[in-house]
């Protein structure tokens, strides 16, 4: 699902806190619930403009390859799509700061947050997708959200109505991914 393919339309936000809902009712193992979401709509996407301008200055700064964006470009991103959520990690620390559970057990969890969020928007006519590198994942833009370290920025999952027909997908076949073993 390509940002091209949402209609610029508003999504009310009893919809997106019906997605959120579902997102928090992931299992996590200690009941950690490590997701943290930031929801970016109408003007309130200026802010991410900001953020993903800034990072996409410095990723220049530093030299790293921009895919023929420029600060402006990325800006503008944040406006491609009604609705932005971005999909933070923040670890259970025990009373010593280390962790309660593996940062892989809480980015699992969050994973499971964001496939309930995505089922949800789906069930109820939205398209949408999670982008998980370049900006999104800038630690400057991380830091815009107020996840400092061992909180973590996984991406953002943007979405909005389908500007057209649902696509339709395709996979290879299950039996290429499943294996059963039965007993006799």
């Amino acid at each position: 699902m390509g940002l091209s393919r949402l209609k610029p339309d508003s999504v009310d936000r009893r919809i997106i806190e019906r997605m959120l809902e579902a997102a928090n009712w992931a299992p996590s193992n200690e009941d950690t619930e490590p997701w943290r979401f930031t929801v970016f709509t109408g003007e309130g996407r200026e802010r991410l403009a900001e953020l993903f301008g800034a990072a996409q200055q410095e990723f220049m700064a530093n030299g790293a390859p921009s895919k023929g964006k420029d600060a402006e470009g990325a800006r503008k991103r944040a406006f491609a799509a009604p609705v932005w959520i971005s999909i933070g990690m923040s670890p259970a620390l025990k009373e010593d700061g280390s962790l309660l559970m593996s940062e892989e057990e809480e980015i699992m969890a969050v994973a499971c947050a964001v496939q309930n969020l995505h089922l949800m928007g789906q069930a109820l006519g939205l398209a949408g997708m999670w982008h998980s590198k370049g900006t999104s994942v800038h630690p400057l833009v991380a830091r815009g959200l107020g996840l400092e370290p061992p909180a973590r920025l996984l991406g953002f999952f943007m979405c909005g109505w389908p500007a057209g027909d649902w696509l339709n997908g395709s996979r290879r076949p299950l039996s290429e991914k499943a294996t059963w073993i039965e007993e006799a």
